[in-house]
């Protein structure tokens, strides 16, 4: 049995390295302890970047360690002033609180190393012409700003922020995993959170307890949820797919905003359709949950010589379900399965001409094709055979509007990969301080349903550990 913690904080993603540093930051004597189930910034290696060949690292080296997936993405920092992207933390801290959190969060990022550069500030001509072409489609351009890392680059940025918590004297465990949570009791038969439990039986006791998981822990977080009553609400699936286009077809939103945010309600459907992920001349990769199901995803970098010839993003249709639909994270599971089924635990690609002819691609088909696939072994396949209708032509209807701002992004030799999934948890139910129902648990970022980025799961952690220490 350990001395009790002050504060235990589960999962080393970017809401919980701001819990540890805003709280030891205000309150030094605080004695944090950090859990994490990957490995330590400088020990984390995903294999495939050498060999080609998924490894199946269990727990997985892309979206687990220090940073989570943070430090293995593409490392996009989103800079946007009225909450609109990333996430709902405004709903919680009001938009004047958020924009100082935002200005203060932004300027660490700079201080631990990131590129001072902002894409999206200059030639507001230019931008302006983007967004008259894109109202002409009935798209949306979010006005965001976007300062970037770099796949190559984000894990130099995140060892400065573990080593700084390292200074600190926060306590970080890695390759450890907890299995359950410690609830009791009080003297008014309140429940609450008193610690955790490892893999190992281990008990480690903490006056507060923060789920920091990340996508990538949403079964366990809900697993909890559903153990101890945690309240919850249904919350929001993103699915789609990942569209690869020669890099000359985005040039001119590269150079301008690296990332354009877009949102899209389609013509049959109404339901909404928005640009993720953005990768000007990257690599489209693949991801593991759960140390088997493969999903899409993106990187892109800073290094010239690491650049490709192609831009790959996401097209998500975002799906709000109601009662008695509880589940989405089984029912976004459940299609990934199903591409899974058919590429044998690959990710599936298929040209867009084909997917409108009603045929699957075949390997001679993509052999021959314009644009070469980045992700050299994506199983050539037929989309229509996994996604449901209504989504297929959802992400469909959204690439023939994208089509009027960039041409020919939606020619027939376009890749478009599936399936794109982001796993979020039945969003928790916290008040304005981020406790659950449980007294003394607090749930942040991703994984529980309130943020989806970087920036905004950084700024909620900030946000905790003001508030733990009494310096909100």
């Amino acid at each position: 049995m350990n001395a009790e913690y002050d504060l235990i904080i589960i999962g080393a993603g970017p809401s919980g390295i701001f819990t540890a540093y805003e709280t030891k930051l205000n309150a030094p004597n605080t004695r944090v302890l950090m859990i994490e189930k990957g490995y330590a910034i400088e020990n984390r290696r995903c294999p495939k970047r050498l060999t080609g060949k998924c490894a199946n690292c269990n727990p997985c080296n892309i979206t687990t360690g220090f940073s989570g997936s943070g430090s293995f993405s593409d490392g996009k920092l989103t800079i946007n002033d009225h909450g609109e992207v990333g996430g709902e933390l405004a709903q919680y801290i009001g938009l004047d609180q958020y924009r100082k959190i935002l200005r203060y969060t932004d300027d660490l990022y700079v201080k631990f190393g990131t590129d001072q550069h902002l894409y999206g500030t200059e030639d507001e001509e230019a931008l302006e012409d983007i967004r008259r072409k894109a109202f002409q489609a009935n798209l949306k351009l979010i006005d965001s700003r976007v300062r970037h890392m770099g796949t190559d680059k984000a894990p130099e940025i995140y060892l400065h922020f573990q080593k700084e918590l390292e200074r600190m004297g926060v306590e970080m465990w890695f390759n450890t995993v907890v299995s359950d949570l410690i609830i009791e009791n009080d003297t008014q038969n309140n429940k609450v959170a008193t610690g955790v439990i490892l893999q190992d039986g281990q008990r480690v006791k903490g006056k507060k307890i923060v789920a920091g998981i990340g996508r990538e822990g949403s079964d366990w977080l809900n697993l909890m949820c559903k153990k101890y009553g945690i309240a919850t609400r249904v919350g929001q699936i993103d699915i789609g797919c990942r569209v690869e286009t020669d890099a000359a077809i985005t040039a001119h939103i590269d150079s301008l905003l690296y990332e354009a945010k877009l949102v899209y309600y389609t013509k049959t459907f109404e339901d909404k359709v928005r640009t993720f992920c953005w990768n000007p001349r990257g690599e489209v990769t693949e991801e593991k949950y759960e140390g088997k199901l493969a999903v899409v995803n993106g990187h892109s970098y800073k290094s010239e010589s690491l650049k490709t010839a192609n831009t790959n993003f996401a097209l998500l249709v975002s799906k709000h379900f109601t009662e008695p639909f509880n589940t989405p994270i089984e029912y976004g599971r459940y299609i990934a399965e199903l591409g899974n089924m058919l590429s044998g635990y690959k990710v599936l690609v298929q040209r867009y001409g084909d997917l409108k002819r009603g045929r699957r691609t075949t390997t001679d088909r993509l052999r021959k094709n314009n644009i070469q696939p980045t992700l050299k072994d994506a199983v050539a396949g037929d989309l229509s055979l996994v996604l449901p209708y209504r989504l297929l032509l959802d992400v469909m209807e959204m690439l023939e509007a994208l089509n009027h701002i960039m041409p020919g992004l939606a020619g027939d030799g376009t890749l478009l990969y599936g399936v794109e999934v982001k796993f979020y948890s039945n969003q928790l139910v916290v008040d304005k301080n981020f406790q659950t129902n449980i007294n003394n648990l607090y749930a942040l970022g991703d994984g529980a349903g309130l943020t989806r980025g970087l920036m905004q799961a950084s700024m909620n952690g900030v946000c905790m550990g003001r508030i733990l220490t009494g310096a909100w």
